[in-house]
């Protein structure tokens, strides 16, 4: 009989991951049967992309899921996921960990403040800097296994379950729910800074595999996993770029976004709106490249965030709105959004990969805040610079947590890009510009770090990650 395997994608990025890479595809052919379970609006959607024998879908039951966390002791189950998310060691860079301590104490009022956020920042304390109580952590969340997926384990009898985190969204359910069966787990680490924004395990996991070293540091340093067990396989979402598949002609692409051939491309990836609004950066963007103030004549091509998407809060749609009025406003200024998949799922679907593609390799500049764009752009040889134009007051929302962006360059990915050298960091207009020129003027210029960048990142720069990342998970069904 085939061995068969689970494979959690509740997130865009997951469905990257293993659907538009060769993860799956070198599954399928060992003869390993797969059941994705994913978001339960889009999954006939998905299927219907991928019909490859051998693959089945069914749905990630995520309206169960968190019907459980919030009606079964809620506050004791968002207390342990908040726990998780801030109680890594303070052996690995926490800068990123810290931001969030301090924004849950932002959004919300005095009484949690008492009664929940002070009490835990003891417990932090203890999970810092002791192994035992980070263990302890992921003991006790197993009394919360639902058995929101039993029909499933009894239908299919997976021999391994995979997931797009070690249980740090619902996925934590089916985990545990694997662990309590006694079947095998993993997962995988699907984003650049997951391994330092997010740390201990949300059930218990055994295998991972990760993009670097870098990661692999983290995962062991910062939640003690075994290095046995951690694998450095590379990103499988990266193989396309650097195989050029979704690459779209150019003339196509500039025709796309009615973009003028004879002008520069300058292209901004809206990132960390979070945190704080983008607006600041797009504007003293579009301003430059209508004055013709620039080294060349340039353009501007401005990519919206999917939290630009979200109803609430209304401030990001609020941000979307003063861009697209940005766009009438100044000439030579232009705005792409994500195309959205639907469901859960969002704008982070994947379904735009070409746009992605295309948007950083045709562009002789790529500016962005920190995003992990940065890694992507870098694989497209594109310079790049992250801009930290602050608005005073951030986003100026009562119960609104706002951080300055020149706060955020210590984050562990942050510090590592600018201690690599692949880009600038502009904290105001005169930098921008100042690094806008120089690229303009030297597209080659700091390429030699942003390749040594990308192979400290991720690793494997030959578009094998795919293929690596499914022998591994072979190797852990045929232990």
């Amino acid at each position: 009989m085939s061995k068969r395997i689970f494979i959690s994608a509740d997130h865009g990025m997951a469905i990257i991951y293993f659907l538009q890479s060769d993860v799956i595809s070198t599954l399928l052919d060992a003869g390993i049967e797969i059941i994705v379970l994913t978001d339960d609006e889009t999954k006939d959607k998905i299927a219907s992309r991928f019909t490859r024998q051998g693959i089945t879908f069914e749905g990630l039951r995520l309206k169960q899921a968190n019907e459980y966390a919030k009606k079964v002791q809620p506050r004791i189950q968002w207390l342990l996921g908040y726990l998780r998310r801030v109680g890594g060691s303070r052996r690995i860079n926490t800068e990123a960990m810290d931001s969030h301590i301090w924004e849950v104490w932002a959004e919300n009022g005095w009484k949690f403040r008492l009664g929940i956020w002070i009490p835990s920042a003891l417990m932090i304390l203890f999970l810092r800097n002791f192994s035992w109580a980070r263990k302890f952590l992921v003991r006790i969340q197993n009394r919360f296994t639902p058995n929101i997926y039993a029909d499933l384990f009894e239908k299919y009898k997976p021999d391994l379950v995979i997931a797009s985190t070690p249980g740090w969204r619902m996925d934590r359910y089916l985990l545990r729910e694997s662990a309590k069966r006694g079947i095998r787990n993993m997962t995988v680490i699907v984003g650049w800074d997951n391994s330092s924004s997010y740390n201990i395990s949300g059930a218990d996991v055994q295998y991972a595999t990760c993009w670097s070293q870098l990661q692999k540091d983290e995962l062991v340093y910062g939640s003690d996993w075994n290095p046995e067990n951690v694998n450095i396989g590379g990103i499988p979402s990266y193989d396309g770029y650097f195989r050029k598949q979704w690459l779209m002609p150019r003339d196509e692409y500039f025709k796309l976004h009615k973009l003028d051939p004879k002008r520069k491309l300058i292209s901004y990836a809206s990132s960390f709106v979070h945190f704080a609004p983008n607006f600041p950066n797009i504007e003293a963007l579009a301003k430059l490249v209508s004055s013709d103030s620039l080294a060349e004549p340039s353009q501007l091509l401005i990519r919206l965030h999917p939290s630009h998407f979200q109803d609430k809060p209304k401030i990001f749609a609020d941000e979307r709105v003063q861009v697209f009025e940005l766009e009438k406003q100044y000439p030579h200024v232009h705005v792409v959004q994500p195309v959205a998949l639907g469901g859960s799922l969002g704008y982070y679907g994947g379904e735009d990969m070409d746009e992605k593609s295309s948007m950083m390799a045709y562009s002789d500049v790529l500016v962005t805040v920190y995003s992990t764009m940065l890694v992507e752009t870098a694989v497209h040889d594109t310079p790049m610079i992250a801009a930290t134009i602050d608005v005073p007051g951030g986003w100026n929302k009562k119960n609104k947590f706002s951080l300055s962006l020149k706060e955020i360059g210590n984050w562990p990915t942050h510090k590592r890009f600018r201690e690599a050298k692949a880009g600038r960091v502009a904290t105001n207009l005169t930098e921008l510009k100042e690094a806008l020129n120089l690229y303009l003027k030297d597209k080659t210029l700091d390429s030699s770090e942003r390749k040594k960048f990308i192979q400290d990142e991720i690793t494997f720069t030959d578009a094998s990650s795919g293929k690596r990342t499914a022998e591994y998970i072979l190797k852990i069904l045929n232990m």
